[in-house]
């Protein structure tokens, strides 16, 4: 399962549509709580975090990677997303513990792809 955080309606329903149309399950987190119930409960194989959920998405990304993070949830790949003009937040996602950030334009163009490799399973 892959799972993302948007601040919009219009990203959320995209990522969900694209990976259904793919075959890939895909479910919103909007919390950390609820993070923590997708971990306990689903296969898990990837985070997707919109960078304009800001501090959420920052949140989410340190859940997994963070130093209290189980081995099996660091894992779990993490892909960040936003405006390109976003240079801190990238950097900051890539501080927190994202495998890649990469500019909306990108991974709007190459969603299937990338909701694909995200799904193969754990980042090596």
């Amino acid at each position: 399962m892959i799972l993302y955080v948007c601040a919009d309606l219009l990203w959320a329903t995209r990522i969900k549509s694209t990976a259904e149309a793919i075959g890939l399950a895909a479910r919103p987190v909007r919390s950390l709580e609820m993070l923590e119930a997708r971990l306990a409960d689903s296969d898990v194989r990837a985070l997707v975090v919109d960078l304009e959920t800001e501090d959420l998405g920052l949140d989410l990304i340190r859940r997994l990677r963070g130093p209290d993070a189980a081995e099996t949830h660091r894992a779990i790949r993490v892909l960040a997303f936003g405006p390109h003009v976003m240079t801190e937040l990238f950097t900051k996602a890539r501080e927190a513990g994202a495998d890649r950030a990469i500019a909306r334009g990108g991974f709007a163009a190459n969603l299937p792809d990338v909701l694909k490799a995200l799904d193969e399973g754990p980042a090596t």
